[in-house]
């Protein structure tokens, strides 16, 4: 039964669940009320979105256990009390069941792509695992690239439902689709949760490097902190905070279909719900000094990337 337990904290049971649901939100809650407004309907069948859902969720987790797998040195300075590789579990376990979960994943992946007719869609099946190995191996350990990695896979995860779904539509109705704004609107509206994605987990990505800096300075990493300090790493992370507000004003002030006044719950729940957290993100930074502070920092961003992919649910209510 611990073993089990250790299993589940390994995979990252809670951050799996949070990507299952995002692949059902962006279906459920973007895809299909853009596609009801034109009367196509929901055009992934209910066996292509699970096998999306448990493609994107196996990945996931065989990246995280094969992450442990080459973290144990830093693990072992950084969070001893959540070692389990080498600890709980063996290093050939860990490995099998990386190895296995990652083949599981990709097997639905391209199944999926494969019922959808997308080519594009079953590379990314087979390039994600290879690229969270390589991420896990060596270029967490590099400057930018990693966290861009990261960032990347993130943002990818809304635009999967967008591939398969005009994947899905080029197969059923090509002579047509042209005529149509479906294409575009699945790609701008998904899209614009991707590149939500991609800076809120580029952000928690930086700020987790400065909570472990001692465990990267111990094996030679070469993270922001590392290599430009952590005066200038906070700066960057400042950049790209304001960066996001930058871009979350400008859509809702130019883009978002809704009522702008304090009236709309649009505009409170962006305002209450993903603004006031990125602002008091900021005052958390720059007051952090020691690990166990980074880690609030992150905990916040983490809840505003969860309020954030939740704001779908007034994507499809027209709020």
């Amino acid at each position: 039964m611990e073993q089990f337990k250790d299993i589940l904290r390994l995979v990252r049971w809670g951050n799996l669940l949070f990507l299952g649901a995002l692949i059902w939100l962006m279906e459920k809650w973007v895809a299909v009320p853009i596609l009801d407004a034109v009367a196509f309907g929901e055009q992934l069948p209910w066996y292509v979105l699970w096998l999306l859902i448990v493609a994107v969720v196996c990945i996931a987790a065989g990246g995280y256990v094969v992450n442990d797998y080459f973290d144990i040195k830093i693990d072992r300075i950084n969070r001893p009390d959540r070692l389990i590789v080498s600890r709980t579990i063996s290093k050939p376990a860990a490995m099998r069941l990386s190895v296995s979960l990652s083949v599981v994943g990709a097997l639905c992946g391209i199944a999926a792509s494969w019922l959808v007719r997308s080519t594009s869609l079953g590379f990314l099946f087979v390039a994600i695992p290879g690229l969270l190995w390589f991420y896990s191996s060596s270029y967490k350990r590099l400057l930018l690239i990693g966290n861009l990695t990261i960032a990347l896979l993130a943002g990818l995860t809304p635009m999967i439902v967008a591939i398969a779904n005009v994947a899905r539509l080029k197969m059923l109705y090509a002579s047509i689709l042209s005529y149509t704004t479906l294409e575009h609107d699945l790609y701008v509206w998904l899209g614009g949760f991707a590149l939500f994605a991609f800076l809120l987990t580029w952000i928690r990505e930086v700020i987790k490097d400065l909570q472990d800096q001692m465990g990267d300075r111990e094996l030679e990493c070469h993270t922001l902190p590392i290599v430009w300090g952590e005066l200038w790493t906070k700066i960057f992370v400042t950049a790209l905070i304001v960066l996001t507000i930058a871009i979350i004003g400008h859509l809702w002030w130019h883009t978002l279909p809704f009522d702008r006044t304090w009236d709309s719950l649009s505009t409170r729940y962006i305002a209450l719900g993903i603004l006031t957290p990125l602002l008091c993100s900021l005052w958390l930074l720059w007051s952090a000094k020691i690990p166990s502070d980074y880690k609030t920092c992150q905990q916040v961003i983490k809840f505003t990337m969860l309020i954030g992919m939740l704001y779908s649910i007034c994507v499809v209510r027209g709020l």
